[in-house]
């Protein structure tokens, strides 16, 4: 999905005007970046959590000539799913939990499935 796509789901499901949608999720976005920048964590529930996560630095080494390079410290991102979205992402969709019970590999012995 595209920043587009949620754009046109904006105005399709609010009704509201092509730019009024624009700006809706450009500000979102603009405070979610803003936020983490700041070294803050973004917590949307049934959706999850952006976490900033601050690595120390170290001393690495170059693989091919074994040379000793500093690596400075560092922050990420990490992202965790809430509990909500997951069991919705692991859940079969209904088409596919359809298919699986017409598929021959479903049905019993005797079938003219091919299955092991």
């Amino acid at each position: 999905m595209l920043k587009s796509d949620l754009i046109n789901i904006l105005v399709a499901k609010r009704g509201v005007t092509q730019k009024q949608a624009e700006a809706t999720i450009e500000t979102i976005f603009e405070s979610m970046k803003d936020a983490l920048c700041r070294g803050e964590n973004i917590e949307i529930r049934g959706l999850g959590a952006f976490h900033v996560k601050n690595y120390q630095g170290y001393q690495g080494r170059n693989p091919k000539t074994g040379q000793v390079i500093p690596v400075k410290p560092k922050r990420g991102l990490l992202f965790r799913t809430g509990k909500e979205l997951r069991d919705r992402v692991n859940r079969p969709a209904p088409q596919q939990a359809q298919a699986d019970l017409t598929s021959p590999e479903s049905k019993g012995p005797g079938s003219t499935g091919t299955g092991l």
